[in-house]
């Protein structure tokens, strides 16, 4: 885990807590952007959680000060802090320990989408996130689960030649749509490399987060000359 994003404390003070001296804070992960939970803070709460890096929240049924995962272990480091337009509600990104923020086990506790409340778990819906982390979902589901006719599952299929041969003739046409200064054929043909690419990750069973975190990790990297 890297290092904890801190925010100047003084922006405490701006802020709008409702009458109860709370204010309401929704967490997303820090990689795909998902929404992994919604809880309140008071003051106290956001002060500690700016002082330490990890975040902590009030609870409106035990009426005292909550440190995410401090029994659990799925603790909460923050890597940025925002507030809306209003200042009264604020936006937690996250890096959540051991990938579990509900308290039933799921990913997050934003899983049902059907009539009747299910019970979550390690086993509940994935949460909606960016459309790069939804595409590899599908593709993944077409390794697990193979449909026929699927063209995913003709290049899985194929393995590695044809995955490769598809990446190579891709990237070719991305090439010459850059150099015709094309925009739509540059997003389209962008499009069509990152599908191959992730086809060619599921293949080889390397998660998308798995790249997401590489990425990540170099953003902050020192500059190579």
């Amino acid at each position: 885990m890297q290092a904890p994003f801190q925010r100047d404390p003084r922006l405490v003070d701006g802020l709008r807590f409702n009458a109860d001296g709370l204010i309401p804070a929704v967490a997303q992960d820090w990689l795909d952007g998902a929404v992994l939970m919604v809880a309140w803070m008071n003051r106290e709460a956001l002060e500690r959680t700016l002082a330490s890096g990890e975040v902590h929240y009030w609870s409106r049924s035990r009426q005292e000060l909550w440190h995410k995962g401090a029994t659990s272990g799925h603790t909460q480091s923050l890597r940025d802090l925002r507030y809306d337009c209003d200042a009264d509600v604020l936006l937690l990104t996250v890096e959540q320990t051991g990938d579990v923020a509900c308290h039933t086990g799921a990913r997050s506790c934003f899983f049902d989408a059907g009539p009747s409340p299910s019970g979550g778990g390690p086993d509940a819906a994935p949460p909606p996130a960016d459309v790069c982390t939804e595409l590899m979902r599908v593709i993944e589901g077409r390794r697990d689960h193979p449909e026929p006719g699927s063209y995913t599952n003709k290049l899985l299929e194929g393995g590695d030649n044809r995955i490769l041969k598809k990446i190579g003739e891709e990237s070719a046409e991305f090439v010459m749509a850059c150099k015709d200064g094309e925009a739509d054929a540059i997003a389209g043909e962008a499009a069509d490399i990152l599908f191959h690419l992730q086809v060619a990750l599921a293949l080889h069973g390397v998660s998308w987060r798995r790249v997401q975190e590489v990425l990540a990790r170099r953003r902050g990297a020192p500059r190579r000359d």
